[in-house]
């Protein structure tokens, strides 16, 4: 006997239908056995089962059931939906525009321009607290509004034997879910944050240590903030306490690499300035002959931009930043280049390369989480699980919304597969030059079949899009022409720098 599970799809409760049995007969054992069983160990079909409510989950289940009629679950350890914005730091921002985040049905903040500050005129970026409502408004109205999501959040995942096993972190109960189509697993790309991570270094007695989210709730301000990181948590930390008044005299910024970063005033939704930037950069590319020049260029044509122009970066993993924030950051001159920290101890910090002395109730915030992870690249479409991976080079809310809507138009793995090979994330200028041949090969790819082309230029969430009022604009025919004269020898020099990426596959240039 099988007891069938109608599950409440907010707010974690757990329902089930009683298994029927005869009014006229007592209970007999094996109608008590299957009662036992039905408490234990409870069922639900569904056609996909996705593994991960973040942000390239939303994005797929949002595009999947836009294009396909089928039902899906969604799985979260969390107590809703939005991965890692759950636990973000409470002052965080995208780095790049709203338009460019979340699911393809419904743009954030319906794609404002801002009015004031040091970036108007450009897209909105939207906090914490706005990114957490969307993704609740989306979960709430379109997929469970719709009939055809249930979402189990504060839920875990696992395999028992071939079946897929779904426990309630609140009550323990366990529901067995099975799979008409396919699992999805949308945490593969899940992101490393310093809130959920220990120090990458050992903390000495007496010590403060901080994560940036506990910025916000201090109760006694030290006289040195050491930041630990160079990415866009650091980055994040040193703007938000330079903003709030503090002196950049008291702030000790441990670099251990420089980083390139995009500038964000042209990476907009805006045809002519976004394809002006793909110009930018196969131009670049096919007029350089290092992996370093490429970036040199780039500086010049006000695409990359970096802290500190004296020291050559070695990080690539590009972020945006704004001009103020790179105005901000470079008024902080005690930077510390002598590697990794090794330990934090009371008034000196031991790195790779030595040690540094600092104030004895010195604040040491750790920013120096992962973020963007980057796992073996496996096919998107493997026997067992759609393991969802970028596409294009960065923007994975897009490969997310793209791998929904091949699922769904597409009938053969090796088509889909084809069509969307899997990307890397960039971390050193190799790997950058990996990601932009990779994206730049996947975009010719899907973009060759009218009706993707047509989706894609349709989706606010592609950076690349071009509608078709806009494609015959003087700046952007212009900058397509440009694409045009560099494109061959361009993706040609990047793919000989991506020779040197540690990142490869057999089907990377180097493979």
């Amino acid at each position: 006997m099988k007891t069938n599970a109608v599950i409440a799809t907010s707010g974690g409760e757990w329902w089930a239908l009683a298994a029927p049995r005869s009014a006229s007969k007592r209970p007999n054992h094996s109608t008590l056995l299957c009662a036992t069983l039905a408490r234990m160990m409870r069922t639900l079909d569904t056609d996909y089962l996705v593994i991960g409510a973040g942000a390239m989950g939303m994005a797929f289940t949002d595009a999947l059931i836009d294009h396909a009629d089928v039902h899906v679950t969604m799985v979260d350890r969390r107590h809703g939906p939005g991965g890692h914005w759950l636990d973000a730091y409470p002052f965080v921002r995208l780095h790049q525009a709203s338009t460019f985040y979340g699911v393809a049905s419904t743009v954030i903040g319906g794609g404002a321009i801002q009015q004031y500050g040091p970036e108007e005129g450009l897209h909105e970026r939207a906090g914490r607290a706005q990114i957490q409502a969307y993704y609740e408004a989306i979960m709430e109205r379109r997929f469970l509004g719709s009939g055809r999501v249930n979402f189990l959040s504060g839920s875990d995942h696992h395999l028992e034997g071939t079946a897929h096993v779904v426990t309630s972190r609140v009550s323990g109960e366990r529901l067995q879910v099975d799979v008409r189509r396919r699992v999805v697993d949308a945490a593969y790309l899940a992101p490393v944050i310093p809130a959920l991570t220990p120090p990458p270094f050992a903390v000495g007695e007496g010590v403060r240590v901080a994560t940036i989210n506990e910025l916000t709730t201090l109760e006694s301000a030290p006289s040195s903030y050491v930041i630990v990181g160079s990415g866009k948590t650091a980055t994040d930390a040193i703007v938000w306490l330079l903003g709030n008044g503090l002196d950049p005299d008291r702030i000790v910024w441990v670099r251990p690499r420089d980083a390139w970063m995009l500038n964000r005033a042209v990476i907009q939704p805006d045809p002519a300035v976004y394809t002006g930037v793909t110009a930018d950069t196969f131009e670049a590319a096919a007029e350089s002959q290092t992996i370093e020049e490429v970036f040199l260029r780039l500086e010049d044509a006000g695409v990359m931009i970096r802290v500190d122009r004296a020291v050559a970066p070695t990080m690539a993993r590009a972020p945006t930043l704004g001009g103020w924030e790179l105005e901000l950051l470079r008024s902080v001159e005690h930077v510390v280049r002598l590697g990794h920290i090794r330990a934090a101890n009371k008034g000196h910090l031991v790195l790779d390369g030595g040690v540094v002395p600092i104030p004895e109730d010195a604040l040491v915030v750790h920013c120096a989480g992962k973020g963007l992870t980057n796992p073996p690249m496996v096919p998107i479409w493997g026997p067992e699980l759609i393991r969802l991976q970028s596409i294009r080079a960065g923007f994975p809310c897009f490969g997310g919304a793209l791998a929904g809507y091949v699922e769904a138009t597409r009938d053969d793995d090796r088509e889909r597969n084809r069509l969307c090979p899997p990307n890397i994330f960039g971390d050193t200028l190799a790997d950058w030059a990996q990601m932009q041949y990779r994206g730049s090969k996947a975009v010719a790819t899907f973009g060759a079949e009218p009706d993707i082309a047509a989706w894609a230029n349709a989706c606010h969430l592609n950076p690349s899009a071009i509608p078709p009022a806009q494609r015959d604009q003087p700046a952007v025919q212009a900058a397509r022409a440009r694409i045009a004269g560099s494109y061959e020898r361009g993706l040609l020099r990047l793919a000989i720098y991506a020779r040197e990426s540690s990142r490869q596959d057999p089907g990377s240039p180097s493979g």
